[in-house]
């Protein structure tokens, strides 16, 4: 399966959704225009990390997000990673990710598990419970919510049922560590022998700058495409899902997994 995939690498206006539904809106056109097949935004890009107003930003129950995230796949024809929103759910917080098929549909919904305590996100979010691997563009795909991909266990866990082809990562990652960002994900790409698309996002907020470097990279850990990391743009790049199951039939490195002695 060959597709265009398209990186939204923005920055994100803290505590402003209204502004940063518009700038989602400008780069799904601009993703449509290239003729992307898929497009993925960053993480929280309703808020930012406005923990502490979360009460008046949240969206409840995601319903905002994804009505405007199935109008954009819908008018577009594109299927949507949508990056990650700050929700409320039954008085409780949440950063979570919509995922949208080319028709509007929702194919996922995913809290994540992975809560960061150097951004105190786990004293406002509360985590969440369940894998997230699911159908898209016609390829088995898994997704992942930045500090996620801290735990490899995990990736595999979710990479290891199928096996998926492509893991999506969504992440507001510092520049400070951009390095480990770039270095933890191609080991995610090699390890699970999977295509890895990585959206980050640039600009600061009150505490931190953002590092950018969205990736696409090959099932050898190979970048096929780099962005920046300090300016907004609109990352393309194709891929062949062909090419990793060739690399799985040389390695099978999934087939010989022994499970039985890792918990």
């Amino acid at each position: 399966m060959k597709l265009k995939i398209a990186i939204a690498q923005i920055d994100i206006a803290l505590g402003e959704p209204k502004h940063n539904q518009q700038t989602v809106a400008y780069y799904a056109q601009k993703a449509a225009e290239a003729n992307a097949d898929v497009l993925v935004y960053p993480e929280m890009w309703n808020t930012g990390y406005a923990l502490t107003e979360l009460g008046d930003l949240a969206d409840n129950n995601g319903k905002d997000s994804q009505a405007l995230l199935s109008k954009l796949a819908k008018q577009y024809h594109l299927n949507i990673v949508g990056g990650s929103v700050a929700t409320k759910q039954a008085n409780k917080f949440y950063n979570t990710m919509f995922v949208f098929d080319a028709l509007g549909q929702k194919v996922s919904e995913y809290n994540k598990l992975h809560l960061f305590g150097l951004m105190n996100e786990e004293k406002y979010v509360s985590a969440g419970h369940a894998v997230n691997t699911f159908d898209l563009a016609d390829v088995k795909s898994a997704a992942a919510i930045c500090y996620d991909i801290r735990f490899p266990e995990w990736l595999r866990t979710m990479m290891s049922v199928g096996p998926q082809e492509i893991l999506y990562v969504v992440a507001e990652w510092p520049i400070q560590r951009i390095e480990q960002w770039q270095i933890m994900l191609q080991a995610r790409a090699i390890e699970n022998q999977a295509f890895v698309v990585a959206a980050n996002r640039v600009g600061r907020d009150n505490n931190n700058v953002f590092g950018g470097r969205s990736l696409i990279i090959d099932p050898l850990g190979r970048i096929l495409q780099q962005a920046g990391d300090t300016q907004e743009m609109l990352l393309i790049g194709d891929i062949n899902t062909d090419d990793e199951q060739a690399v799985r039939g040389e390695i099978p490195v999934f087939d010989d997994r022994r499970p039985e002695l890792y918990y």
